[in-house]
């Protein structure tokens, strides 16, 4: 087994959490939420459930780690032994792996669309929705895209902690970030682009309502990568001066820029071409914005071509770094719980994510008929599975288990660094994790069961 090393940098620690955070749920799933919810009213509402819910939960998943420097299963083991708690350990470590079957299926998607982009395909498509139909459903192209980005995400794990994970978040994130700034700047340049940010800008408090605040709640649980030992063991390896609150407050205003920004790159363009509704759900990515880039870059094509390389390009990145994260909870039980090479435990988690991606990838094409519960197929079925029961138990079960199982002491030396840092707020941080948190976060699990529709 090799020698457990730490994150080398303090700037190693934020970038690769924040590349933890920021993910397709960023890029698509929040301006897709954005766009169903009412613009600037469900904006201000998940920036404050952020504050309120999601900064406490990654407090706590980073004093797990960080107290323990273990794997997230035998975190709990270390913290809890002998005790149902263990449960939240395993739990999260097979979260990880979960989504990790079918989030490559979403990321293989992203790399055709870039190769598409790159080709000038995706500025001269006649029908967007026929495209990704034929495409999703083919039985080979999709697996070949998937297998790709999981060799991407292979690559950087095997190479460990400091060499793989670290280096690369300070190479993606800061490209990210500039490739953001690039396409809210060309998107601003877009004619009628002020109604897109008027609809980002203007609350119509109005449209506030329960499942507006439920939403919100949701997409800031899911957008921070709360309960999939992820943060828990990226924390694993934080040095013992690393600032837990700090380092939580810098990734998610890294998580919520990137959010609020990809809003930024969508909404003027959409709203620039009449033709296309803000409201235009998950296939916003994928179908509606193909007719965006043609339509209104029709004049200009090397600017449509650029724009939609640069997009797709982003939207490779935040899944690559998002994949990373969730890889590494399994690879780090497997080496240390089994005492394996970090290269045999990376293969095992490889291999057995392509085996099951398969089937997801394929649900769209020659296993479409194949259902389980409710009709879902195996895409559909781990997508609920992981998003409305592993996430929200799994976060009050860290709630719970932080706020009454671990000793207050342990918990305040942590956040404090043994007392040599200041925070005032614990009481309130042990209150939200005591009460609100678990309260909030069963309503977002009824929620997303259906219970309130």
């Amino acid at each position: 087994m090799e020698q457990r090393t730490n994150f080398h940098s303090k700037l190693g620690i934020i970038l690769a959490s924040a590349g933890s955070a920021v993910g397709l749920g960023n890029v698509w799933r929040f301006p897709t939420e954005v766009g169903e919810n009412g613009g600037a009213a469900f904006i201000l509402v998940y920036i404050l459930c952020v504050v309120l819910l999601g900064l406490p939960l990654m407090v706590s998943e980073f004093v797990i780690g960080r107290h323990t420097h273990k794997n997230t299963a035998d975190a709990y083991r270390q913290l809890a032994p002998r005790s149902g708690w263990v449960f939240q350990g395993y739990l999260g470590v097979f979260t990880s792996w979960f989504i990790l079957c079918y989030y490559s299926v979403v990321a293989g998607w992203t790399l055709k669309y870039l190769l598409s982009a790159l080709a000038g395909r995706v500025t001269t498509i006649d029908d967007s929705a026929a495209y990704f139909s034929t495409f999703t459903s083919s039985p080979w192209l999709p697996l070949l895209c998937m297998v790709a980005v999981m060799m991407m995400c292979h690559w950087v794990i095997a190479r460990g902690v400091q060499a793989g994970i670290e280096k690369s978040s300070k190479m993606m994130m800061p490209l990210l970030l500039l490739i953001i700034a690039v396409l809210v700047v060309c998107s601003f340049s877009m004619p009628g682009s002020e109604e897109g940010l008027r609809f980002l800008f203007k609350p119509d408090f109005s449209k506030i309502n329960s499942d507006v605040i439920l939403s919100a709640m949701g997409q800031a649980f899911f957008s921070l990568s709360i309960a999939m030992g992820c943060l828990c063991t990226y924390a694993s390896y934080f040095s013992d001066d690393a600032k837990l609150v700090k380092t939580a407050g810098s990734v998610a205003l890294i998580d919520t820029i990137v959010a609020i920004m990809s809003g930024f790159i969508i909404f003027p363009a959409v709203f620039s071409v009449a033709e296309v509704s803000p409201d235009a759900g998950p296939g916003l990515v994928f179908i509606t914005l193909p007719t965006v880039f043609q339509i209104a870059f029709g004049s200009v094509p090397f600017i449509g071509w650029f724009f939609a390389v640069m997009f797709y390009l982003l939207l490779l990145l935040a899944a690559l770094t998002s994949m990373m994260s969730i890889h590494e909870p399994t690879t780090a039980f497997l080496l240390e719980r089994f005492h394996l090479q970090r290269r045999t435990a990376t293969w095992i988690v490889t291999l057995s994510c392509i085996f099951v991606g398969v089937l997801c990838s394929l649900s769209f094409g020659p296993l479409s008929d194949v259902r389980f519960l409710f009709g879902m197929t195996f895409f559909d079925f781990f997508d609920f599975v992981s998003a409305k029961i592993f996430l929200p138990v799994g976060g009050i079960i860290i709630s719970l288990f932080v706020g009454w199982r671990l000793d207050r002491q342990l918990v305040f030396d942590e956040v404090t660094n043994h007392g040599a840092l200041t925070f005032r707020l614990f009481p309130v941080y042990r209150f939200i994790l005591r009460w609100l948190a678990p309260i909030a976060i069963g309503l977002i699990f009824l929620n997303e069961l259906g219970l309130f529709k």
